[in-house]
C-alpha cells in the first residue's frame, strides 16, 4: 500500500510463477473475524490524513464511522464529503498491537467497486515498523486494486541488498466486483499469492535471499479503501460515490505439522480484555508502542479467544523488565482453572531494560481465554509469544 517508490527486484534464486492450486498444508485456524454482528476487538482504527496522505498523497480523511457491519459483513464506505480539510472520507483498520503472526495462510473474502480513483487494499506490515520505519519493516500486499484495472496485484516491499528500496510483485485478472478469496501462503521458504485458491505469484525468501530477512518476523493485518493517490492518480469519478468495499471475513491459519512452518502467535500485553491492578504506559522496547506496568502481587490480565491448533508442547516467551527482580508470573487458561506454568522474572536493571524469558508448557488443542497472573509483582511486560515445538 505504501508506494513512494516504484521498482521491481528480480531475485535470481528463482521466482516460480504458475497457476498451481493452493498447496496441501496442515492448516489450522488460529484467528478470525467473521464480522457476524460486530467488528471484533482486535482491530484498531487509524484516523486522519497520515503523513503526506499516508505516504501516498491519498485524498481521503480516514474515519472510524466509515466502517460498519451490514448483513454479517464488514463494509468500508468511501464518501464524497468535506471533512478535516479533505473532500473524501473512508476507513483504515489494522491489528497492530493486538494480533500479529510470523508465517501462515492469511485470507479474506472481499468484493469491491471498480472506478477511477479507487484503491482498496488487504495487506500486512512488519510489527517493528515503529522502530525501523518503512520499508525496513517489510510490507506484504495480499491484494490491491486501482481504478478500473482488470487485474489485482500482489506485491512485497522491503529494504533490499545494499540498503536500497526493493519490491517484487505480479498481477492477475479478476472481476473484483464479485466476491473472491484473496490469500497468501507464507513460510520460511516463500510467500505465495492466490485468488480463489489459484496461485499467481511467488517470491523466494529462503535463507534471506535478496536481503529478505524482514519476512521472517511478525506482521499485522490492514484493511483500507483509499481514494486517489500516487498510484491511482488524482482524478476521481465522483458519480461512483458513495462506494463500498465488502469484507465477508478475515482468517489466519498456521501449519500444525512440521518444523518449517510452526504455529506461533504473539500477544501484546496491553491487548487484554480485562485486568486487575495494572496500568499501560509507553515503552522504549524494540517496536515501540505500549507495555503493561505497575504490576503488583495479585494483579492479572485476561486474553480471550486464543486458538491452539494441536495438543503438545509449546514454548511461551515473555518480554519483561524489572528494576529489582524477584517477580513471579504464571500462565493459565479459563480464569485460572488450569495453571500451565510458573516463571521467575529476573532483575534487568531498569523498568525499560527488556529481556525475554521462556518456559515450555503442555497445552491441549482448543480455544482458550489465557490469563497472566502476578504471583509476585515488581515487573513490566510488553508481550508474550506462544510457539509450537
Amino acid at each position: 500500500m505504501m508506494r513512494s517508490l516504484k521498482m521491481t527486484l528480480m531475485l535470481t534464486a528463482g521466482l516460480a510463477l504458475g497457476s498451481s492450486v493452493a498447496s496441501a498444508q496442515n492448516w489450522q485456524l488460529v484467528w478470525q473475524d467473521e464480522f457476524t454482528n460486530s467488528i471484533g476487538p482486535d482491530w484498531v482504527f487509524e484516523t486522519g490524513t497520515g503523513s503526506g496522505g499516508w505516504g501516498n498523497n491519498e485524498l481521503e480523511y480516514y474515519r472510524r464511522e466509515n466502517a460498519t457491519i451490514e448483513n454479517g459483513q464488514l463494509v468500508i464506505t468511501a464518501k464524497q464529503e468535506s471533512f478535516g480539510g479533505m473532500n473524501y472520507t473512508s476507513a483504515r483498520m489494522k491489528t497492530q498491537g493486538r494480533k500479529s503472526w510470523t508465517y501462515g495462510k492469511i485470507e479474506a473474502r472481499i468484493a469491491m467497486p471498480s472506478f477511477q480513483g479507487s484503491w482498496p487494499a488487504f495487506w500486512m506490515l512488519g510489527s517493528n515498523i515503529t522502530s525501523v520505519g518503512w520499508p525496513s519493516s517489510g510490507e506484504i500486499d495480499i491484494m490491491e486494486h486501482v481504478n478500473t484495472d482488470a487485474n489485482v496485484h500482489g506485491t512485497v516491499h522491503w529494504t533490499g541488498t545494499n540498503g536500497g528500496y526493493a519490491s517484487y510483485g505480479s498481477s492477475t485478472p479478476v472481476g473484483v466486483t464479485g466476491y473472491h478469496v484473496y490469500s497468501i501462503e507464507w513460510d520460511a521458504n516463500a510467500i505465495k499469492w492466490f485468488v480463489d485458491g489459484v496461485q499467481f505469484n511467488v517470491i523466494n525468501i529462503a535463507g534471506n535471499v535478496g536481503s529478505t530477512e524482514e519476512f521472517h518476523r511478525d506482521f499485522f493485518i490492514l484493511l483500507n479503501f483509499a481514494i486517489g493517490g500516487n498510484w491511482p492518480g488524482f482524478t476521481v469519478n465522483n458519480a461512483a460515490l458513495p462506494a463500498k468495499m465488502y469484507v465477508d471475513y478475515v482468517r489466519v491459519y498456521q501449519n500444525s505439522g512440521g518444523n518449517n512452518n510452526p504455529f506461533s502467535t504473539t500477544i501484546q500485553a496491553e491487548s487484554y480484555s480485562s485486568m486487575s491492578g495494572v496500568q499501560i504506559e509507553p515503552t522504549t522496547d524494540a517496536g515501540g508502542g505500549s507495555n503493561v506496568g505497575y504490576i503488583e502481587t495479585g494483579d492479572w490480565m485476561a486474553y480471550p479467544s486464543v486458538t491452539i491448533p494441536t495438543s503438545g508442547t509449546y514454548k511461551v516467551e515473555y518480554r519483561v523488565a524489572s528494576q529489582t527482580g524477584g517477580g513471579r508470573l504464571s500462565l493459565d487458561v479459563n480464569a485460572g482453572a488450569n495453571v500451565l506454568g510458573y516463571l521467575d522474572v529476573p532483575s534487568t536493571g531498569g523498568w525499560q531494560n527488556w529481556t525475554t524469558i521462556s518456559h515450555n508448557v503442555t497445552i491441549n488443542a482448543g480455544t482458550y481465554n489465557f490469563g497472566l497472573f502476578a504471583q509476585t509483582g515488581g515487573f513490566n511486560i510488553n508481550w508474550f509469544r506462544i510457539t509450537k515445538l
